[in-house]
C-alpha cells in the first residue's frame, strides 16, 4: 500500500494511483493520521510506504513514527520528499533540514538517503525485503544529476566507494554525492587526490568501511544537504570518538539557522553546496591542518 498526505500529484504518485487504485490511499493533510493508518495496515500484513514533505512527516508525525515504527517496530517505510533545500521557494516552513537528525534519534529506525533517481529505485526494491521500519530521505528536485550510469550492488547499510584517492576522503549522502564527485574533479586539478564515498545509509552507518577510512589517518570531509547538527557529519563524528588520534574532520552542510527563501540552485550556491564551492572550502581546510 502507498499512502500520501494529499501530495499524490506533486510526488508523482498520481500515476501509481491510476494504475493501482486499490493500493493507494490519500489521508489528506494529516500526517499524524497518515502514520496511524499506515500502522494499522502494517499490522494487517501490508507493506506500506507513507509519504509527505520532509518537515511534516518527520516533525508533525514524529511521535507516531517514534511509537508505531520505532517502539512497535512496524514495517512502514516513511518517505520524505523535498528534504534539504528543494522546497526553499516556499520558505522555512517547507525546509527539510533537521529531519535526518530527528529520525536518527529514534531507536530502530533505519535512515537512507539515496544519491540519485536510479538509487531511489534500488532503495525501494531493497526495502521490500527489509522487514524493519525505515525513513527514506529524498533530496533534490526533478531531473537530479545522475551519479550511477552502470549497474552496481546496493545494500542497505553498505556504503559505495565511487572514486579512489590518496589525500582526503569525501563522504556524502543524497544530492551531495554528485557535488562531492564534482568537488573531487576540482581538487584533482589542484593535485589533491580525493576518495568519494556514497554513505547512503545514515543509520546504521557502514562502520566497517569507516574503520578502513580512519585507519588511513587522512582528513575526512562529510557533505550533506542537512543541518550540520545531527546528520551525516554528526553520525561520523560520533563514531570517530572511540578512536585515539582520529583524523581531522570538516563537516559541510547547512548552518544552524533558518535560511532565505529562494529557488533550489540559488540556495545551493548561497550555502556553498556546489562542487566548485565545496572544493574551495576543502582547499582552505587542508591549508589549516
Amino acid at each position: 500500500m502507498v499512502l500520501s498526505a494529499d501530495l499524490g500529484k506533486s510526488s508523482g504518485l498520481d500515476r501509481f494511483a491510476k494504475t493501482y487504485p486499490e493500493k493507494f490511499l490519500n489521508t489528506g493533510i494529516a500526517e499524524q493520521n497518515l502514520i496511524g493508518v499506515a500502522a494499522g495496515l502494517s499490522k494487517e500484513g501490508f507493506q506500506v510506504f507513507a509519504t509527505s514533505f520532509a518537515p511534516f512527516i518527520s516533525m508533525r508525525a514524529s511521535e507516531q513514527i517514534r511509537m508505531n515504527m520505532g517502539y512497535m517496530g512496524l514495517n512502514i517505510k516513511a518517505v520524505s520528499i523535498g528534504s534539504g533545500l528543494s522546497m526553499g521557494f516556499l520558505g522555512n516552513s517547507h525546509y527539510g533540514i533537521e529531519d535526518a537528525a530527528i529520525m536518527r534519534a529514534i531507536p530502530n529506525i533505519t535512515v537512507v538517503s539515496p544519491a540519485d533517481c536510479g538509487e531511489i529505485i534500488k532503495v525501494v526494491y531493497a526495502s521490500l525485503s527489509y522487514d524493519k521500519p525505515m525513513y527514506i530521505r529524498l533530496t533534490g528536485g526533478v531531473n537530479n544529476p545522475v551519479v550511477y550510469e552502470n549497474e552496481y550492488d546496493f545494500q542497505i547499510g553498505k556504503a559505495v566507494t565511487l572514486k579512489e584517492g590518496n589525500d582526503i576522503f569525501l563522504i556524502a549522502s543524497g544530492t551531495m554525492v554528485y557535488e562531492a564527485l564534482e568537488a573531487a574533479k576540482y581538487l584533482d586539478a589542484l593535485n589533491i587526490s580525493a576518495s568519494v564515498i556514497n554513505m547512503h545509509t545514515l543509520k546504521p552507518l557502514d562502520t566497517e568501511l569507516l574503520d578502513k577510512v580512519l585507519s588511513k589517518g587522512k582528513p575526512i570531509v562529510t557533505i550533506e544537504e542537512h543541518s550540520i547538527i545531527g546528520g551525516l557529519g554528526s553520525a561520523v563524528s560520533e563514531y570517530k570518538t572511540r578512536f585515539k588520534n582520529a583524523p581531522p574532520h570538516l563537516i559541510i552542510g547547512l548552518p544552524d539557522a533558518f535560511g532565505d527563501t529562494g529557488d533550489y540552485e540559488y540556495l545551493l550556491n548561497k550555502y556553498h553546496l556546489k562542487g566548485n564551492l565545496i572544493s574551495e572550502r576543502i582547499k582552505s581546510f587542508i591549508a589549516e591542518i
